[in-house]
């Protein structure tokens, strides 16, 4: 039996999909990020064969059962002296000419639209938007979480750190957030927050996305600070979508399809609600679709395509 292979990976978790010939699903994965800046090249490589063994081993099939593959992971072609390693790092397991990498953010347009015309906005531990119209492709965003990755998890995690310490300090005024990362964090000394996340997490990207989950409490809890922190990240999103569709060239009356993808997009109305208002400030042409699969699938799909 032959198949199709797709593999999402992210800022925090690497998924797998295979899929039959015909596109059923037939056994997924998942395991640790494979983020070369985090794990390193050799620990990128490490995760990657471990998790396509991991898939075949739940169909009792090898590589060369694999039709064709598509590997889209975090951070590729954002280092153009590494592209070449990047490229290769399924070859110590795969034929290269049976695989494809490029960016992740390339699955997340395929998941949405079955690999048609339309923008995507990743909101996972990092943001970036990616589209396609016709021929031309455009990405807009996504250059790292030091001064970029705005609206991401990341981003609404240390926004939710400054906002705790300016209640702590009394710069503002303290709210629900306050209170849940204390409480989350057992803090009896409010400055430990430091040696947390400085010290024992090391700025684990991956860690300070998860504070995003606290932020998204807190604003259920009515914290008009951390309400506000979504919507900051909602408009961020946008801006990177309108960006996309600038350089696709859509005409003033075409309509321009966007979806979405990512973690952020779990706080529900508390991001989606923002998103759509601050596109509609950019165009009212932008229609918002549900993805059709997840990222993973959309590999997949993208594989069946490319293998044509």
């Amino acid at each position: 039996m032959l198949y199709y292979l797709g593999v999402d990976g992210g800022g925090t978790k690497t998924a797998f999909v295979l899929l039959d010939l015909q596109h059923n699903v037939l056994a997924t994965y998942e395991t640790g990020t494979c983020y070369y800046i985090e794990v390193g090249m050799d620990g990128a490589r490490a995760v990657l064969e471990r998790g396509v063994n991991a898939l075949l081993k739940q169909v009792n099939a090898s590589v060369d059962d694999i039709t064709y593959a598509f590997f889209g992971l975090p951070a590729f072609g954002e280092d153009s002296a590494l592209l070449s390693e990047m490229k290769a790092l399924p070859s110590g397991f795969m034929n290269p000419e049976k695989y494809r990498c490029d960016n992740d953010m390339v699955n997340g347009w395929a998941a949405a639209f079955g690999s048609n015309d339309g923008i995507n906005i990743v909101a996972g531990t990092g943001s970036i938007a990616f589209g396609v119209k016709g021929d031309h492709h455009a990405r807009c965003g996504g250059w790292g979480e030091i001064f970029s990755d705005e609206g991401s998890a990341y981003w609404i995690g240390c926004k939710g750190l400054q906002a705790f310490t300016k209640m702590s300090d009394g710069r503002c005024k303290k709210g629900a957030l306050y209170q849940i990362v204390k409480s989350r964090f057992e803090l009896h000394y409010d400055l430990d927050i430091t040696a947390i996340v400085l010290s024992e997490w090391k700025s684990d990207r991956s860690k300070v996305a998860t504070l995003s989950a606290l932020v998204c409490e807190a604003a259920n809890a009515g914290d008009q600070y951390a309400q506000d922190i979504f919507n900051e990240a909602a408009e961020e999103l946008a801006c990177m979508v309108e960006g996309v569709r600038q350089s696709l060239k859509y005409a003033k009356n075409e309509n321009i399809n966007v979806s979405y993808s990512g973690g952020v997009f779990n706080a529900g109305d508390h991001i989606m609600q923002p998103f759509l208002k601050a596109l509609s400030h950019y165009s009212s042409q932008y229609t918002l679709h549900d993805p059709l699969y997840s990222p993973a699938v959309g590999a997949a799909l993208y594989a069946s395509k490319l293998a044509c």
